[in-house]
């Protein structure tokens, strides 16, 4: 078992995060990855490096989120194709793909 959580980051942890874990929880079925991946959304403030092992924002927040630790940073939050690969190049580095 890999017990691994992704954590969505966005300014309010409303909206656009809870979003974006839905289509980066499609992406990890979509790349075959262990299903014991946990995705969950947060907002930026009261995220912190413990809560996760990856965390995914928007450009908007890439200079906030750097000290959360790994961190996949997206151009366009809503582009589902580039969620996918970001997420397949980072889980892949992690050799967890």
């Amino acid at each position: 078992m890999i017990n691994m959580k992704i954590l969505v980051v966005c300014g309010h942890g409303l909206g656009s995060s809870f979003m974006v874990e839905m289509n980066a929880q499609e992406a990890l079925k979509n790349l075959q990855a262990p299903s014991d991946i946990e995705v969950e959304h947060s907002d930026i403030m009261t995220a912190s490096p413990d809560m996760a092992d990856i965390f995914i924002c928007g450009r908007d927040l890439e200079e906030n989120a750097q000290r959360l630790g790994e961190v996949v940073v997206l151009d366009n939050i809503l582009d589902k194709e580039e969620l996918q690969s970001k997420l397949e190049e980072k889980l892949k580095g992690l050799n967890i793909l």
